[in-house]
């Protein structure tokens, strides 16, 4: 039998905070969030309530410094990268991480999306019409597309 690895993760989601770009003491730029994903709920589910899951991500360099500058809290992106773990003791407890290392990243919302820093009330608003999503890649070396 071969022996067969693959760690590949694709995800799309909104950020959940404002992103914070820190630096390494050698100068490497670094980007640690996490993005909310929806799971679907089940028809069967007897509370119908939807459910999330909350992904934890660390970008470098050029991918950190254009996440840091182009997302905020509620934005919604596309990332593809690789699953890390690892491990800490803290308290004398051991505890482990999980977070996806992000090699690319996708910009989802809309270019023509009027929003605003203040939303409207919330019984005055209504769901957007749904629209097919602006993707566009944007690479460690790659330019970005404004």
């Amino acid at each position: 039998m071969a022996n067969f690895n693959m760690n590949k993760v694709i995800l799309g989601g909104r950020i959940t905070r404002d992103p914070e770009l820190k630096q390494t003491q050698s100068g490497i730029a670094c980007l640690k969030f996490s993005i909310a994903v929806n799971r679907r709920v089940k028809k069967d589910d007897q509370n119908n309530q939807p459910t999330a899951d909350f992904i934890n991500c660390t970008a470098w360099r050029q991918n950190a410094e254009n996440i840091a500058k182009f997302f905020k809290k509620g934005s919604c992106i596309m990332i593809v990268g690789n699953i890390q773990t690892g491990s800490y003791e803290k308290d004398g407890v051991k505890r482990t991480t999980t977070d996806v290392m992000v090699d690319e990243f996708y910009f989802v919302d809309g270019k023509n999306d009027n929003k605003t820093d203040s939303p409207a009330p919330a019984q005055t608003q209504t769901a957007p019409a749904p629209t097919e999503p602006n993707l566009e890649i944007a690479g460690d070396n790659d330019e970005l597309p404004f």
